[in-house]
């Protein structure tokens, strides 16, 4: 999912107040009228409603980045796929897809080698029309279709330009802003973890400029910064505008022809190799640990969900994910065994949507959720301009025109004032169907760290891992019925509150669907008033808790 940066130039931070109340690194599953924060009542949930209740495990897969399997707080949740045996190279289930032991990375090749940076879908498409109508000077002689081509070649041209030359500038304020504070560090002698406030006051040097620094760095620390902090920040913000530069915008590269297949065959499906951690897992990490931290083990945090299983396939590379991917990513965690996708990225152009739509059918006819964050502009979005979507291309009077297995999430804070929402989030009143926590999250980092992280990337896990509950504890239950029951046990919010990217105060039902905020608590006592329409296929235990094995739950597949 895209990020906006919003870090000014380093001085001018030293203005900037950081004197506010802190979110509580659990907020997340804290509940409003116990705790006074707007989580999603998690604890509570467990405390009162579910202990002692049996669950079935649910097999939720994370489409994203990577995800580090190794990690404490997320080793004992992966996915295994039992039906192969690690290592010996060969198909033993016989899917397609080789020692595929916690899903799939559909951005490498059978070489081990893997994708970390591409294009945006803007950057691709005019490198695509620009080999159309690179020599043409004039349009007026064009066909009606050519010439909308043209008119797209055009401003996507002046898009990239447009770009290019306003994240250029913050390369070198923010490579030069970095260089700065490590020169300050090496000079202090201390990792930056260990500076304080007394090393950058007593901090004395012949250097004319790193005083400056220094005098920055100690408004910072008075405002409750770290030095470690802040430095991560900047370094965040200058690998973000030399990656749109030198990558996302840059038509000069294109990485596809690694993985190695034939990337016009939208309907190819076996390619990629089992790296499913790949070069930068931060995000699938982060995301894998909302839905399904390890509770109770006393380490880091506690995921939304138990007796879930993550199975991870790699999707998104540093840049736009390309539509072919998404489409097989579906397809491979539907066919094994996935109960809920969650999507956590987007774009704002879709080549080969009719790819994606197949595979949101496939999903849909095979009882699957699929969970999408709404994206970071601070916008209204519509059809046209995020994607992937639950409208489909084709149109038929017979056919489906909407996805009724698929959920749209923005992003809300933990204060409860006008304050709530997040500047950040997308909306819509009739596309975006409930708000969830996604402001300072604390999740799993790649590692064993943990770090905070905010977006509609981190709401979208806290619906999955919602979502996961109720089909853990309630197996009867359709995903439609989950995604029903999720959205009417909403917590309507009637306080006016701020238009995200505004200061217009408006309505949270001017927001989304519901008008509300997803609640643990509520949707468990819903479900457990509402007769489940599910049909169990063979394989499922009863008599235990409810699982259905890797090899029963391929079987159980509908197939097209």
């Amino acid at each position: 999912m895209k990020c906006k940066w919003l870090l000014p130039a380093v001085f001018f931070l030293a203005t900037t107040s950081y004197a506010q109340d802190q979110a509580p690194d659990n907020w997340f599953n804290l509940d409003a009228k116990k705790d006074g924060i707007p989580g999603l009542s998690t604890e509570k949930t467990y405390q009162e409603l579910l202990k002692g209740k049996k669950a079935r495990t649910i097999v939720v897969a994370v489409l994203d980045s990577g995800v580090d399997y190794e990690h404490e707080d997320l080793k004992d949740v992966m996915w295994v796929n039992e039906d192969e045996i690690p290592g010996n190279g060969i198909d033993d289930d016989n899917n397609g897809y080789i020692d595929d032991i916690h899903g799939w990375n559909f951005l490498g090749n059978s070489r081990g080698e893997n994708v970390h940076h591409d294009n945006l879908e803007v950057t691709r498409q005019y490198v695509l029309l620009h080999k159309r109508f690179k020599d043409v000077s004039d349009a007026a002689g064009l066909s009606k279709k050519d010439r909308a081509d043209y008119d797209k070649y055009k401003l996507y041209g002046k898009v990239i330009e447009d770009k290019i030359e306003e994240m250029t500038p913050n390369v070198g304020l923010y490579g030069s802003t970095l260089e700065a504070f490590v020169k300050l560090q090496e000079a202090i002698g201390k990792p930056a973890a260990d500076i304080t406030l007394t090393d950058l006051e007593n901090f004395r040097t012949s250097d004319p400029f790193l005083p400056r620094v220094a005098s920055v760095a100690i408004d910072l620390l008075k405002q409750g910064e770290t030095y470690a902090g802040f430095l991560d920040q900047v370094k965040e913000a200058y690998d973000y505008f030399y990656d749109q530069v030198n990558y996302n915008y840059n038509t000069e590269f294109d990485p596809r022809a690694l993985v190695g297949d034939d990337y016009n065959n939208v309907n190819e499906r076996y390619y990629g190799n089992n790296d499913v951690k790949g070069p930068f897992s931060y995000h699938g990490t982060h995301v894998s640990g909302i839905i399904a931290a390890k509770r109770g083990n006393n380490l880091g945090i506690e995921g939304v969900a138990d007796h879930v299983r993550i199975m991870a396939v790699r999707t998104v590379p540093n840049g736009d994910e390309r539509d072919k991917d998404v489409a097989n990513a579906i397809r491979y965690a539907v066919d094994n065994g996935a109960h809920v996708i969650n999507m956590s990225f987007g774009k704002g152009d879709s080549p080969y949507k009719d790819a994606v739509d197949e595979a949101v059918k496939y999903a849909m006819k095979n009882d699957v959720l699929l969970i999408h964050g709404a994206g970071n502009d601070g916008e209204e979005i519509k059809y046209d301009n995020n994607f992937p979507n639950d409208k489909f291309k084709k149109k038929g009077l017979f056919k489906p025109k909407y996805a009724k297995n698929w959920m749209e999430v923005g992003a809300h804070g933990w204060q409860t004032d006008e304050n709530m929402t997040a500047d950040f989030s997308n909306y819509s009143a009739t596309l975006v169907d409930v708000f969830a926590p996604g402001v300072d999250i604390y999740s799993t980092e790649p590692e064993n760290s943990y770090k905070v992280q905010q977006g509609t990337s981190m709401a979208a896990p806290m619906v999955a891992g919602l979502a996961a509950m109720l089909r853990a504890y309630y197996p009867d239950l359709t995903a439609t019925q989950v995604k029903e029951i999720i959205m009417s046990s909403s917590v309507k919010q009637t306080q006016k509150v701020k238009r995200p990217g505004e200061d217009t105060l408006t309505s949270f039902s001017d927001l989304c669907v519901t008008g509300g905020i997803i609640n643990a608590y509520s949707a468990v006592k819903m479900a457990s008033a509402t007769k489940g329409k599910r049909k169990k296929p063979a394989g499922i235990d009863n008599a235990a808790d409810g699982n259905m094995d890797n090899k029963a739950a391929k079987q159980a597949i509908i197939k097209p």
